[in-house]
Protein backbone atom coordinates (compact mmCIF):
# COMPACT_ATOMS: atom_id res chain seq x y z
CA UNK A 1 0.00 0.00 0.00
CA UNK A 2 1.53 3.29 -1.10
CA UNK A 3 -0.76 5.71 0.77
CA UNK A 4 -0.96 6.75 4.40
CA UNK A 5 -4.29 5.58 5.83
CA UNK A 6 -4.49 8.37 8.44
CA UNK A 7 -3.91 11.03 5.81
CA UNK A 8 -6.40 9.34 3.48
CA UNK A 9 -9.10 9.17 6.14
CA UNK A 10 -8.63 12.87 6.87
CA UNK A 11 -9.92 13.55 3.35
CA UNK A 12 -13.34 12.14 4.33
CA UNK A 13 -14.81 14.54 6.93
CA UNK A 14 -17.79 12.30 7.63
CA UNK A 15 -15.44 9.81 9.29
CA UNK A 16 -14.98 12.32 12.10
CA UNK A 17 -18.60 11.80 13.12
CA UNK A 18 -19.69 9.82 16.12
CA UNK A 19 -22.87 7.78 16.46
CA UNK A 20 -23.89 8.21 20.05
CA UNK A 21 -20.55 7.96 21.83
CA UNK A 22 -18.99 5.63 19.24
CA UNK A 23 -16.72 6.57 16.35
CA UNK A 24 -18.38 5.97 13.01
CA UNK A 25 -17.33 2.80 11.19
CA UNK A 26 -18.73 3.02 7.67
CA UNK A 27 -19.14 -0.43 6.11
CA UNK A 28 -21.80 0.41 3.53
CA UNK A 29 -19.81 1.53 0.51
CA UNK A 30 -21.56 -1.01 -1.72
CA UNK A 31 -24.71 1.08 -1.25
CA UNK A 32 -22.94 4.41 -1.71
CA UNK A 33 -19.31 5.36 -1.24
CA UNK A 34 -18.23 8.32 0.85
CA UNK A 35 -17.03 11.52 -0.79
CA UNK A 36 -13.60 13.11 -0.29
CA UNK A 37 -13.28 16.87 0.21
CA UNK A 38 -11.99 17.40 -3.31
CA UNK A 39 -15.12 16.03 -4.96
CA UNK A 40 -17.39 18.29 -2.88
CA UNK A 41 -15.10 21.25 -3.57
CA UNK A 42 -15.18 20.60 -7.32
CA UNK A 43 -18.96 20.67 -7.30
CA UNK A 44 -18.99 23.76 -5.10
CA UNK A 45 -16.57 25.56 -7.40
CA UNK A 46 -18.74 24.84 -10.42
CA UNK A 47 -21.87 26.27 -8.84
CA UNK A 48 -20.10 29.33 -7.43
CA UNK A 49 -17.69 30.17 -10.26
CA UNK A 50 -18.62 28.33 -13.46
CA UNK A 51 -22.40 28.07 -13.27
CA UNK A 52 -23.59 27.97 -16.85
CA UNK A 53 -25.24 25.51 -19.19
CA UNK A 54 -23.13 23.49 -21.62
CA UNK A 55 -23.34 23.33 -25.40
CA UNK A 56 -25.65 26.34 -25.35
CA UNK A 57 -23.75 29.60 -25.65
CA UNK A 58 -20.75 31.49 -26.95
CA UNK A 59 -20.05 33.43 -23.75
CA UNK A 60 -17.07 32.64 -21.54
CA UNK A 61 -18.93 30.81 -18.76
CA UNK A 62 -20.68 28.49 -21.17
CA UNK A 63 -17.45 27.82 -22.99
CA UNK A 64 -15.63 26.99 -19.75
CA UNK A 65 -18.42 24.71 -18.55
CA UNK A 66 -18.56 22.91 -21.90
CA UNK A 67 -14.80 22.41 -21.95
CA UNK A 68 -14.82 20.97 -18.43
CA UNK A 69 -17.84 18.79 -19.23
CA UNK A 70 -16.27 17.26 -22.33
CA UNK A 71 -12.93 16.89 -20.58
CA UNK A 72 -14.79 14.77 -18.04
CA UNK A 73 -16.10 12.56 -20.81
CA UNK A 74 -12.53 12.09 -22.04
CA UNK A 75 -11.44 11.24 -18.49
CA UNK A 76 -14.03 8.44 -18.35
CA UNK A 77 -12.83 7.19 -21.73
CA UNK A 78 -9.24 7.04 -20.53
CA UNK A 79 -10.16 5.49 -17.17
CA UNK A 80 -12.02 2.56 -18.73
CA UNK A 81 -9.83 2.30 -21.86
CA UNK A 82 -12.70 2.99 -24.24
CA UNK A 83 -11.87 3.53 -27.92
CA UNK A 84 -13.82 6.74 -28.48
CA UNK A 85 -15.46 9.41 -26.32
CA UNK A 86 -18.45 9.05 -28.67
CA UNK A 87 -19.09 5.76 -26.84
CA UNK A 88 -19.39 7.46 -23.43
CA UNK A 89 -22.98 8.40 -22.56
CA UNK A 90 -23.75 10.29 -19.36
CA UNK A 91 -26.85 8.95 -17.57
CA UNK A 92 -28.36 9.22 -14.09
CA UNK A 93 -26.65 6.00 -12.99
CA UNK A 94 -26.45 2.26 -13.61
CA UNK A 95 -30.20 1.82 -13.33
CA UNK A 96 -30.85 4.56 -15.89
CA UNK A 97 -28.20 3.10 -18.21
CA UNK A 98 -29.76 -0.35 -18.17
CA UNK A 99 -33.23 1.09 -18.69
CA UNK A 100 -31.85 2.99 -21.69
CA UNK A 101 -30.55 -0.19 -23.33
CA UNK A 102 -33.66 -2.19 -22.46
CA UNK A 103 -35.97 0.50 -23.87
CA UNK A 104 -33.99 1.48 -26.96
CA UNK A 105 -32.98 -2.12 -27.66
CA UNK A 106 -36.50 -3.34 -28.34
CA UNK A 107 -36.61 -4.61 -31.91
CA UNK A 108 -32.88 -3.96 -32.34
CA UNK A 109 -31.04 -5.99 -29.69
CA UNK A 110 -33.96 -8.34 -29.07
CA UNK A 111 -37.36 -8.92 -30.62
CA UNK A 112 -40.57 -10.86 -30.05
CA UNK A 113 -39.85 -14.48 -29.22
CA UNK A 114 -36.22 -13.87 -28.22
CA UNK A 115 -34.71 -14.80 -24.88
CA UNK A 116 -32.76 -12.47 -22.57
CA UNK A 117 -30.34 -14.24 -20.24
CA UNK A 118 -29.57 -12.91 -16.74
CA UNK A 119 -28.21 -14.60 -13.60
CA UNK A 120 -29.80 -15.33 -10.24
CA UNK A 121 -27.40 -12.89 -8.55
CA UNK A 122 -28.53 -9.75 -10.39
CA UNK A 123 -29.58 -6.53 -8.71
CA UNK A 124 -33.23 -5.72 -9.35
CA UNK A 125 -32.10 -2.89 -11.63
CA UNK A 126 -30.66 -5.55 -13.92
CA UNK A 127 -33.84 -7.64 -13.84
CA UNK A 128 -36.90 -5.40 -13.83
CA UNK A 129 -36.03 -3.27 -16.91
CA UNK A 130 -35.57 -6.44 -18.98
CA UNK A 131 -38.86 -7.85 -17.70
CA UNK A 132 -40.70 -4.66 -18.63
CA UNK A 133 -39.14 -4.61 -22.12
CA UNK A 134 -39.71 -8.33 -22.62
CA UNK A 135 -43.38 -8.08 -21.68
CA UNK A 136 -43.83 -5.13 -23.99
CA UNK A 137 -42.24 -6.78 -27.03
CA UNK A 138 -43.04 -10.44 -26.36
CA UNK A 139 -39.58 -11.68 -25.37
CA UNK A 140 -38.69 -13.92 -22.41
CA UNK A 141 -36.32 -13.37 -19.48
CA UNK A 142 -34.43 -16.40 -18.13
CA UNK A 143 -31.63 -16.75 -15.58
CA UNK A 144 -28.49 -18.80 -15.05
CA UNK A 145 -28.19 -20.74 -11.80
CA UNK A 146 -25.81 -19.76 -9.01
CA UNK A 147 -23.68 -22.39 -7.25
CA UNK A 148 -23.56 -22.78 -3.47
CA UNK A 149 -20.20 -20.98 -3.56
CA UNK A 150 -21.88 -17.89 -4.97
CA UNK A 151 -20.29 -18.31 -8.39
CA UNK A 152 -22.15 -18.52 -11.70
CA UNK A 153 -22.84 -22.07 -12.86
CA UNK A 154 -20.85 -21.90 -16.11
CA UNK A 155 -22.26 -25.19 -17.39
CA UNK A 156 -25.79 -23.92 -16.99
CA UNK A 157 -24.78 -20.58 -18.51
CA UNK A 158 -23.45 -22.20 -21.67
CA UNK A 159 -26.34 -24.65 -21.88
CA UNK A 160 -28.81 -21.77 -21.93
CA UNK A 161 -26.75 -19.93 -24.54
CA UNK A 162 -26.85 -23.02 -26.75
CA UNK A 163 -30.64 -23.00 -26.60
CA UNK A 164 -30.66 -19.54 -28.16
CA UNK A 165 -30.24 -16.15 -26.49
CA UNK A 166 -30.17 -12.72 -28.11
CA UNK A 167 -28.81 -10.69 -25.20
CA UNK A 168 -26.99 -11.46 -21.93
CA UNK A 169 -26.84 -9.04 -19.00
CA UNK A 170 -24.89 -9.73 -15.82
CA UNK A 171 -23.03 -8.03 -13.00
CA UNK A 172 -19.26 -7.87 -12.86
CA UNK A 173 -19.33 -7.99 -9.05
CA UNK A 174 -22.26 -9.19 -6.97
CA UNK A 175 -23.53 -6.42 -4.70
CA UNK A 176 -24.70 -9.05 -2.18
CA UNK A 177 -21.91 -11.63 -2.10
CA UNK A 178 -18.90 -9.81 -3.52
CA UNK A 179 -18.50 -12.50 -6.20
CA UNK A 180 -16.16 -11.33 -8.97
CA UNK A 181 -17.46 -12.89 -12.16
CA UNK A 182 -15.30 -14.10 -15.02
CA UNK A 183 -16.44 -11.26 -17.23
CA UNK A 184 -14.09 -11.75 -20.16
CA UNK A 185 -14.88 -15.46 -20.39
CA UNK A 186 -18.64 -14.84 -20.07
CA UNK A 187 -18.50 -12.24 -22.84
CA UNK A 188 -16.53 -14.58 -25.10
CA UNK A 189 -19.03 -17.38 -24.53
CA UNK A 190 -21.96 -15.08 -25.19
CA UNK A 191 -20.46 -13.80 -28.43
CA UNK A 192 -19.67 -17.37 -29.48
CA UNK A 193 -23.40 -18.09 -29.49
CA UNK A 194 -24.36 -14.78 -31.09
CA UNK A 195 -25.59 -12.87 -28.02
CA UNK A 196 -24.90 -9.22 -27.23
CA UNK A 197 -23.57 -8.45 -23.73
CA UNK A 198 -24.46 -5.86 -21.09
CA UNK A 199 -22.34 -5.58 -17.93
CA UNK A 200 -23.44 -3.97 -14.67
CA UNK A 201 -20.16 -2.52 -13.38
CA UNK A 202 -21.57 -0.60 -10.42
CA UNK A 203 -19.63 -2.62 -7.82
CA UNK A 204 -16.45 -2.94 -9.88
CA UNK A 205 -15.09 0.42 -11.01
CA UNK A 206 -14.02 1.66 -7.56
CA UNK A 207 -12.33 -1.59 -6.60
CA UNK A 208 -10.48 -3.04 -9.60
CA UNK A 209 -9.06 -2.24 -12.98
CA UNK A 210 -11.71 -2.24 -15.72
CA UNK A 211 -10.50 -2.40 -19.31
CA UNK A 212 -13.34 -2.19 -21.81
CA UNK A 213 -11.17 -3.08 -24.80
CA UNK A 214 -10.01 -6.27 -23.08
CA UNK A 215 -13.50 -7.22 -21.90
CA UNK A 216 -14.92 -6.62 -25.40
CA UNK A 217 -18.43 -6.24 -23.97
CA UNK A 218 -21.09 -4.50 -26.01
CA UNK A 219 -22.37 -2.29 -23.18
CA UNK A 220 -21.06 -1.39 -19.72
CA UNK A 221 -22.73 0.71 -17.01
CA UNK A 222 -21.68 2.21 -13.69
CA UNK A 223 -22.77 4.87 -11.16
CA UNK A 224 -20.80 7.86 -9.94
CA UNK A 225 -21.78 7.52 -6.28
CA UNK A 226 -20.17 4.07 -6.09
CA UNK A 227 -16.77 5.55 -7.01
CA UNK A 228 -16.60 8.48 -4.55
CA UNK A 229 -18.61 10.73 -6.87
CA UNK A 230 -22.03 12.42 -6.66
CA UNK A 231 -25.39 10.74 -6.81
CA UNK A 232 -27.55 11.18 -9.90
CA UNK A 233 -24.74 10.69 -12.41
CA UNK A 234 -23.60 7.57 -14.23
CA UNK A 235 -22.06 6.30 -17.41
CA UNK A 236 -23.13 3.98 -20.18
CA UNK A 237 -20.52 2.66 -22.57
CA UNK A 238 -21.81 1.23 -25.82
CA UNK A 239 -20.02 0.07 -28.92
CA UNK A 240 -20.36 2.80 -31.51
CA UNK A 241 -21.91 0.65 -34.23
CA UNK A 242 -24.66 -0.42 -31.82
CA UNK A 243 -25.31 3.04 -30.41
CA UNK A 244 -25.66 4.42 -33.92
CA UNK A 245 -28.41 1.89 -34.69
CA UNK A 246 -30.37 2.28 -31.46
CA UNK A 247 -33.05 5.00 -31.35
CA UNK A 248 -32.88 7.73 -28.68
CA UNK A 249 -34.10 6.86 -25.21
CA UNK A 250 -35.58 10.32 -24.62
CA UNK A 251 -36.31 13.38 -26.75
CA UNK A 252 -35.63 17.04 -26.09
CA UNK A 253 -32.96 19.67 -26.36
CA UNK A 254 -29.33 18.84 -27.17
CA UNK A 255 -30.08 15.47 -28.79
CA UNK A 256 -31.34 16.87 -32.09
CA UNK A 257 -29.79 17.87 -35.39
CA UNK A 258 -32.85 19.44 -37.03
CA UNK A 259 -36.47 19.73 -35.91
CA UNK A 260 -39.55 20.44 -37.96
CA UNK A 261 -43.16 19.67 -37.15
CA UNK A 262 -43.01 16.82 -39.68
CA UNK A 263 -39.67 15.24 -38.81
CA UNK A 264 -36.68 15.35 -36.48
CA UNK A 265 -33.16 14.21 -37.19
CA UNK A 266 -30.85 13.39 -34.31
CA UNK A 267 -27.46 14.63 -33.18
CA UNK A 268 -24.34 12.55 -33.54
CA UNK A 269 -23.07 10.38 -30.71
CA UNK A 270 -22.85 10.75 -27.81
CA UNK A 271 -25.38 13.59 -27.65
CA UNK A 272 -28.15 11.56 -29.29
CA UNK A 273 -28.71 9.90 -25.90
CA UNK A 274 -28.31 12.99 -23.69
CA UNK A 275 -31.56 14.91 -23.96
CA UNK A 276 -32.01 18.10 -21.95
CA UNK A 277 -29.70 19.94 -19.60
CA UNK A 278 -27.35 17.33 -18.12
CA UNK A 279 -26.21 16.94 -14.52
CA UNK A 280 -23.21 19.18 -15.19
CA UNK A 281 -21.98 19.42 -11.61
CA UNK A 282 -22.38 15.66 -11.29
CA UNK A 283 -20.24 15.05 -14.37
CA UNK A 284 -17.51 17.36 -13.05
CA UNK A 285 -17.69 15.71 -9.62
CA UNK A 286 -17.40 12.30 -11.26
CA UNK A 287 -14.29 13.44 -13.12
CA UNK A 288 -12.74 14.59 -9.84
CA UNK A 289 -13.63 11.27 -8.20
CA UNK A 290 -11.94 9.33 -11.00
CA UNK A 291 -8.83 11.48 -10.62
CA UNK A 292 -8.91 10.74 -6.88
CA UNK A 293 -8.88 7.01 -7.67
CA UNK A 294 -6.11 7.46 -10.21
CA UNK A 295 -3.99 9.39 -7.70
CA UNK A 296 -4.31 6.55 -5.18
CA UNK A 297 -3.80 3.87 -7.83
CA UNK A 298 -6.48 1.27 -8.46
CA UNK A 299 -4.06 -1.59 -7.73
CA UNK A 300 -3.21 -0.02 -4.37
CA UNK A 301 -6.90 0.31 -3.59
CA UNK A 302 -7.56 -3.30 -4.56
CA UNK A 303 -4.67 -4.63 -2.47
CA UNK A 304 -5.80 -2.66 0.59
CA UNK A 305 -9.43 -3.76 0.27
CA UNK A 306 -8.49 -7.39 -0.44
CA UNK A 307 -6.53 -7.49 2.81
CA UNK A 308 -9.48 -6.04 4.71
CA UNK A 309 -12.14 -8.33 3.31
CA UNK A 310 -9.97 -11.42 3.76
CA UNK A 311 -9.35 -10.45 7.37
CA UNK A 312 -13.06 -9.81 7.88
CA UNK A 313 -13.98 -13.24 6.47
CA UNK A 314 -11.44 -14.87 8.78
CA UNK A 315 -12.58 -12.97 11.87
CA UNK A 316 -16.28 -13.46 11.17
CA UNK A 317 -15.73 -17.20 10.69
CA UNK A 318 -14.46 -17.37 14.28
CA UNK A 319 -17.72 -16.05 15.75
CA UNK A 320 -20.12 -18.81 16.80
CA UNK A 321 -23.49 -18.79 14.95
CA UNK A 322 -22.20 -16.52 12.16
CA UNK A 323 -22.65 -18.05 8.71
CA UNK A 324 -21.06 -16.34 5.73
CA UNK A 325 -23.21 -16.59 2.60
CA UNK A 326 -21.14 -17.54 -0.42
CA UNK A 327 -17.46 -18.42 -0.71
CA UNK A 328 -16.73 -17.43 -4.31
CA UNK A 329 -13.50 -18.17 -6.14
CA UNK A 330 -12.82 -14.42 -6.31
CA UNK A 331 -14.29 -11.96 -3.83
CA UNK A 332 -14.31 -8.18 -3.99
CA UNK A 333 -14.80 -5.88 -1.01
CA UNK A 334 -18.10 -7.36 0.23
CA UNK A 335 -18.99 -10.06 2.75
CA UNK A 336 -22.57 -11.03 3.60
CA UNK A 337 -23.57 -13.18 6.54
CA UNK A 338 -26.42 -14.26 8.79
CA UNK A 339 -26.48 -15.04 12.50
CA UNK A 340 -28.35 -18.16 13.53
CA UNK A 341 -31.39 -17.29 15.62
CA UNK A 342 -31.12 -13.53 15.02
CA UNK A 343 -32.98 -11.38 12.51
CA UNK A 344 -30.64 -9.36 10.31
CA UNK A 345 -32.52 -6.11 10.92
CA UNK A 346 -32.26 -6.49 14.70
CA UNK A 347 -28.52 -7.08 14.40
CA UNK A 348 -28.14 -4.06 12.11
CA UNK A 349 -29.90 -1.82 14.64
CA UNK A 350 -27.61 -2.92 17.46
CA UNK A 351 -24.55 -2.46 15.27
CA UNK A 352 -25.73 1.08 14.51
CA UNK A 353 -25.89 1.81 18.24
CA UNK A 354 -22.26 0.64 18.36
CA UNK A 355 -21.32 3.09 15.60
CA UNK A 356 -21.09 0.46 12.86
CA UNK A 357 -22.99 1.21 9.64
CA UNK A 358 -23.81 -1.92 7.65
CA UNK A 359 -26.61 -2.77 5.23
CA UNK A 360 -29.26 -5.35 6.11
CA UNK A 361 -32.03 -6.93 4.04
CA UNK A 362 -32.18 -8.48 0.59
CA UNK A 363 -29.98 -5.79 -1.03
CA UNK A 364 -32.29 -5.61 -4.07
CA UNK A 365 -31.38 -9.21 -4.92
CA UNK A 366 -34.46 -11.18 -3.90
CA UNK A 367 -33.88 -14.00 -6.44
CA UNK A 368 -30.43 -14.54 -4.90
CA UNK A 369 -31.87 -14.59 -1.38
CA UNK A 370 -34.43 -17.15 -2.55
CA UNK A 371 -31.61 -19.22 -4.04
CA UNK A 372 -29.97 -19.46 -0.60
CA UNK A 373 -33.27 -19.89 1.26
CA UNK A 374 -32.96 -16.71 3.32
CA UNK A 375 -34.84 -13.43 3.56
CA UNK A 376 -31.79 -11.23 3.88
CA UNK A 377 -28.26 -10.82 5.19
CA UNK A 378 -26.02 -8.47 7.10
CA UNK A 379 -23.63 -6.98 4.55
CA UNK A 380 -20.30 -5.37 5.35
CA UNK A 381 -18.68 -3.61 2.40
CA UNK A 382 -15.23 -2.09 2.52
CA UNK A 383 -13.56 0.85 0.85
CA UNK A 384 -10.11 2.36 0.71
CA UNK A 385 -10.63 4.47 3.85
CA UNK A 386 -11.44 1.48 6.07
CA UNK A 387 -8.84 0.04 8.44
CA UNK A 388 -8.27 -3.01 10.62
CA UNK A 389 -9.75 -1.33 13.70
CA UNK A 390 -13.05 -1.10 11.80
CA UNK A 391 -13.13 -4.89 11.68
CA UNK A 392 -12.37 -5.02 15.42
CA UNK A 393 -15.34 -2.75 16.10
CA UNK A 394 -17.55 -4.81 13.76
CA UNK A 395 -16.74 -8.16 15.34
CA UNK A 396 -16.96 -6.95 18.95
CA UNK A 397 -20.29 -5.29 18.17
CA UNK A 398 -21.56 -8.47 16.53
CA UNK A 399 -20.72 -10.44 19.66
CA UNK A 400 -22.61 -7.86 21.70
CA UNK A 401 -25.57 -8.22 19.34
CA UNK A 402 -25.60 -11.99 19.76
CA UNK A 403 -25.44 -11.69 23.55
CA UNK A 404 -28.28 -9.14 23.62
CA UNK A 405 -30.52 -11.13 21.28
CA UNK A 406 -29.94 -14.48 22.98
Amino acid sequence: MSFDIADLRSQFPILERTIGEKSLVYLDSAASNLKPYRVAERIRNHYLNEASNVHRGVHTLSDEATTAFERSREKVREFLNISSSDEVIFTKGTTDSINLIASSGEGFLFKSGDRILLTEMEHHSNIVPWQIAAERIGAKVIATKILESGDIDLNDFEAKLKEGVSLVSFTQVSNSLGTVNQVKELVELSHKYGAKTVIDGAQAVAHMDVNIKELNCDFYAFSGHKIFGPTGIGVLFGKKDLLEVLPPYQGGGAMIDSVTIDKTTYADLPHKFEAGTPHIAGVLGLCEAIEFVEDLGIENIKAHEDNLVNLAVSRLSEIERVKIIGHPNRRSSIVSFVIEGCHHQDVGSILNNCGVAVRTGHHCTQPLMNRFGITGTIRASFSVFNQESDIDQLTSSLQKSIDLLD
